[in-house]
């Protein structure tokens, strides 16, 4: 018959159910070492995970809301400026190219001021004054 290994034996740490590496006896309960403060830290993230949500809901909702008052404003923007190809009646446009189109010469100035009837030393109107 076979002796009885020693209890801190390589052998018998081999072997499953064998003695620990330690030496010591730690009792494990659910994975946990006895010792532990709290067994369930790692899950205490969890316990404020309703509040997590609900913050993060109303942060969603707001920037929603952001969105669509600065979409609202843009549009309210659009309709307060005039655009003049959008703003005026038909037609209007037509005048407009010509009156652009038109200028003012400054080459015939001279032959203007010969031909003109007005008295060049006439004092200055002012409005209200009589002379």
């Amino acid at each position: 018959m076979p002796e009885p290994a020693d209890i801190n034996s390589p052998e018998v740490a081999k072997t499953p159910g064998g003695g620990s590496g330690s030496g010591k006896d730690e009792n494990v309960v659910n994975g946990h070492k006895e010792g532990d403060a709290n067994p369930f830290a790692e899950y205490m993230w969890m316990e404020n995970e309703e509040e997590y949500n609900r913050q993060v809901e109303e942060e969603l909702l707001e920037q929603e809301f952001l969105e669509r008052c600065f979409q609202e404003m843009l549009e309210e923007e659009d309709q307060d400026w005039f655009i003049p190809a959008r703003d005026l009646p038909p037609g209007v446009g037509q005048i407009q190219q010509q009156l652009s189109g038109l200028s003012v010469s400054d080459g015939n100035a001279e032959d203007i001021a010969r031909k003109s009837s007005l008295n060049p030393e006439a004092k200055e109107f002012v409005p209200g004054v009589k002379y």
